[in-house]
């Protein structure tokens, strides 16, 4: 048998089915599926309940101590507000196109 029967082939069938099968594999991993859309978006909603409650918790417990310092974050900083207001505007944008 012929070594260019057995190269050929694996040229011209195998390195482009290789090449198809890496890229596919490629693609589909790449992409987050509507199940992982819809846990970041129940986490973010979380995320914000959490973040109101604890703002009441602070609230309450320094009208209770007025030596209080809160640790954390503050609640209205303009930087944060601004990333959520975009954070916001993103989740409206996918909402509307998805509809």
């Amino acid at each position: 048998m012929d070594p260019e029967f057995v190269i050929l082939p694996m040229v011209l069938i195998g390195l482009p089915w290789l090449i198809l099968h890496y890229v596919t594999k490629w693609k589909t991993s790449a992409t987050i599926t509507t199940d992982d859309e819809v846990l970041l978006d129940e986490l973010y909603q979380l995320a914000r309940r959490l973040d109101d409650r604890m703002d009441t918790v602070e609230r309450l417990v320094a009208s209770d101590n007025p030596e209080f310092q809160p640790k954390r974050l503050q609640a209205n900083l303009e930087a944060d507000n601004q990333q959520l207001r975009e954070l916001d505007r993103l989740i409206a944008e996918k909402k509307g196109t998805a509809k």
